[in-house]
């Protein structure tokens, strides 16, 4: 059953995604001191919901929950999510599995929402194959998990699909930002539909795509700033989420203490867009969709199996800083040495494949990086 309508309203609509959390000089141990002011300036603020995953950052995303969060506050003045991915696993037993891990890293004792990991047409069978719907219901049953549903990158025939064959699922989570409203391969308008159709709330992942929609170009930034010259380029993107029917909340991935109190100067008060706003929004989509940016969110799913170890994600993103201004192609061969340096070049790429089987946004990736090889020298 769908979660209650009131429940919704309550719910604070800024949530702390912890996928991108702050590191240490090595790059891959978490700070959890800075993560831990993180986490007490979110809680001060009246806010409550906290998304891990199994999966993110090796495991050390649901430690750093433990450490930050749960051994630090009260149990019942948070919301902590976390999710099993059915692709990782290596059988049922294995996929099962992940819950009593999650729960021991965390040392949370339950968990208040429970996700089915990255839904899409091409894994979903999985879940099925290993009895993971099945399982969830009685973890639920057994008061081990408050709330189920599953996040998703699928089209809106399978969540259509999805939804009515499973009308008990409490809550789903959906990619939305307003670049991807009318995106084929994201479909965000349609999938709200649906899930409103349904009357199933969502929490929204990826409100400024990776932070494609923090780097504009220029005129995007401009009309923005004309309008609101205190607001943060993020603070449009993270209120046009929060603003569609349906929400439940908008996760952040906030990666430091600036970036913590920048979202929520805007959210601890949140006023969804008016019509003025929303007209900006509409004229800085028509400024996107001339850009080929590429729709890379950095989720890092790509680079776990990599032969040629390519930072994919890291490529991309200095590829979109040159997109967006194509004065910056020095900036941008810069922040492409700097992410390729004792790693694989995007001209090392053997064309294997694997990371476009693992992408959730369905990109190009071969065939991107080739593109890059060709302008980064």
């Amino acid at each position: 059953m769908a979660l209650d309508n009131s429940f919704v309203d309550a719910m604070p609509k800024l949530g702390f995604g912890l996928m991108r959390l702050p590191k240490l000089e090595d790059g891959k141990t978490i700070d959890i001191e800075q993560t831990s002011k993180m986490v007490d300036l979110f809680l001060e603020a009246g806010m409550k919901y906290f998304d891990t995953a199994y999966v993110y950052d090796d495991g050390r995303s649901e430690l750093a929950a433990g450490e930050a969060l749960v051994k630090r506050h009260p149990r019942d003045s948070f919301y902590l999510t976390t999710k099993l991915n059915a692709m990782v696993a290596h059988d049922e037993a294995s996929a099962k599995e992940q819950f009593n891990t999650s729960l021991a890293r965390t040392g949370a004792g339950y968990f208040d929402f429970y996700l089915l990991h990255a839904l899409q047409d091409n894994n979903y069978q999985k879940y099925e194959e290993y009895h993971i719907w099945e399982y969830v219901k009685e973890l639920k049953a057994e008061g081990k998990i408050r709330h189920y549903g599953f996040s998703f990158h699928g089209s809106p025939e399978l969540l259509e699909k999805l939804l009515t064959e499973h009308p008990d699922v409490d809550f789903i989570q959906l990619q939305i930002n307003y670049a991807d409203m009318d995106n084929p391969s994201v479909a965000a308008r349609k999938n709200i539909e649906i899930a409103n159709a349904h009357g199933v709330p969502f929490t929204i992942m990826e409100p400024v795509k990776g932070g494609n929609l923090v780097n504009l170009p220029s005129d995007a930034q401009k009309l923005m700033k004309d309008h609101a010259p205190e607001s943060s380029i993020a603070s449009w993107a993270v209120r046009f989420a929060a603003s569609q029917k349906g929400t439940l909340t908008v996760l952040s991935g906030m990666s430091n203490l600036e970036q913590m109190q920048d979202n929520l100067s805007y959210m601890k008060g949140f006023k969804p867009l008016d019509d003025a706003e929303m007209e900006i929004i509409e004229k800085v989509r028509k400024i996107l969709g001339a850009t080929d940016f590429v729709p890379c969110t950095a989720c890092r799913y790509c680079t776990k199996g990599c032969p040629m170890q390519i930072p994919i994600p890291d490529i991309f993103k200095a590829y979109n800083r040159y997109l967006s201004d194509r004065n910056k192609l020095d900036e941008a061969k810069a922040a492409y040495a700097e992410a390729v340096s004792g790693a694989g070049k995007a001209s090392d790429c053997i064309s294997c494949g694997q990371c476009e089987g693992a992408c959730p946004q369905r990109i190009g990736i071969i065939e991107k990086l080739q593109e890059i090889a060709e302008v980064m020298f």
